[in-house]
């Protein structure tokens, strides 16, 4: 693998957050494209574990939460037995997001079933400090999962869409019309104004418009599971710390006390660099015939 500058690192780094897929940052850049995979994958690991550490003991007054759809490989109904188990098909990403500051307190790849809703909710409560008002969408695997990370000491309701027939000339390429919503308070007393998941669904938007993986109808999808969770952690740390949000004019990060000013793309690199093995020293060079013999 070649080894890059920091300046290149930067480019390849600005072009992915950016929405650009691999293969058009190489052509961009030069860079070939293992090595941009490879630097994706240490830089997506030192942010997962900076986010891990530092995204604590945050103060969310309104937590909205929601699950983004994409696959793998595939989707779920194309994918056979033994490429399931590599990780191929369907993968959603939850999501939770505090709808003062936008700041994201936490993100899980996985599947959609109860066990992954539960993992997701105890790690946003590690995440919260004090008494927290939650909206969900519809989904049951919520119920169960939310008063097993809380308890009782939360406020918590549900927003339910209501979806019209769509015509069957738009079926495949729109969702059909929102035509209301129901809400349902589940537990404690939230308050009715503030039951909503609007801004955590336009984070989802925001995904699908800057990680090329999320990208519908394209074949920029995700080839590996742990290369898709690193995008997505990538993804994060850059909407956290580095993009100043249009209407609070600072970085969610700022905004929630995490951070004293917006991240450039080259302190998001430095965290990567600060993770990244050391090349050794290399070993004595031997021609293809001494190997052979």
């Amino acid at each position: 693998m070649n080894v890059l500058t920091r300046d290149e690192r930067i480019r390849v780094v600005a072009a992915l957050v950016e929405g650009n897929s691999l293969r058009s940052v190489s052509r961009m850049t030069g860079i070939a494209r293992n090595t941009i995979t490879k630097l994706l994958v240490d830089l997506g690991e030192a942010c997962m574990q900076y986010h891990d550490t530092h995204v604590r003991n945050v103060r969310v007054r309104r937590l909205q939460c929601d699950e983004i759809w994409a696959y793998i490989g595939a989707k779920a109904r194309n994918v056979s037995a033994e490429k399931k188990e590599i990780g191929w098909g369907d993968i959603w990403t939850w999501v939770g997001l505090d709808a003062d500051t936008k700041l994201v307190v936490s993100y899980l790849v996985g599947g959609r079933g109860a066990v992954w809703a539960k993992d997701f909710m105890d790690d946003c409560a590690s995440r919260i400090q004090g008494r927290v008002q939650i909206t969900t969408d519809g989904h049951k695997a919520y119920l169960e999962a939310v008063e097993g990370a809380f308890g009782m000491d939360v406020d918590f309701a549900t927003l339910q869409k209501i979806y019209g027939a769509s015509e069957e000339t738009e079926k495949r390429y729109s969702p059909a019309k929102c035509i209301g919503c129901e809400s349902k308070v589940v537990m404690g007393d939230p308050d009715p104004k503030h039951i909503s998941t609007s801004y955590v669904e336009r984070q989802n938007l925001t995904m699908r418009m800057h990680i090329r993986r999320f990208t519908r109808l394209t074949n920029a999808f995700s080839k590996k599971l742990d290369n898709h969770a690193y995008a997505v952690a990538l993804h994060f740390m850059y909407c956290n710390f580095v993009r100043i949000h249009q209407t609070l004019r600072v970085t969610p990060a700022m905004e929630a006390g995490l951070a004293d000013h917006p991240w450039t793309i080259a302190e998001l690199v430095a965290i990567g660099e600060a993770a990244m093995p050391k090349p050794g020293k290399r070993g004595t060079y031997k021609k293809a015939e001494e190997i052979s013999n």
